[in-house]
């Protein structure tokens, strides 16, 4: 088994009434070499949050984080580090729509797999 971290990353619509919900999960594990992210923007919570809000530049956001995970081309600085300082990257507070939560650890021996029950476990609608 490894330890591994995680967080969620939430999306706040409108920071001002700190309304959010669960929009994607990052999870590093260190003795695997792993950085993986998992994102689902469901519109419906969206919506229902604030009609206004723009849901092409949330997804965008939440992909951009996940293209960080993934050090895709384009990614920026961030992208370009290792693994570790991308996942504090990611995880550091900000006052943005998309924002990530606090940091918990568990142990797996799939990270990957890992990703996914999170994703399912903390994002995905019941």
């Amino acid at each position: 088994m490894n330890t591994y971290e995680y967080a969620v990353l939430r999306v706040v619509p409108r920071v001002d009434r700190g309304e959010q919900f669960n929009a994607g999960v990052l999870v590093y594990c260190r003795q695997r070499d792993y950085l993986g992210s998992r994102v689902h923007l469901d519109l419906d919570r969206l919506r229902a949050l604030d009609p206004t809000a723009d849901p092409v530049a949330i997804a965008w956001a939440l992909q951009a984080a996940a293209d960080v995970c993934a050090a895709v081309p384009g990614a920026g600085a961030a992208g370009r580090e290792v693994l570790g300082s991308r996942f504090r990257w990611l995880t550091a507070p900000r006052s943005t729509v998309v924002q990530p939560g606090a940091v918990h650890t568990g142990l797996t021996a799939d990270p990957d797999a890992e990703a996914d029950r999170l994703l399912a476990l903390l994002v995905l609608p019941v």
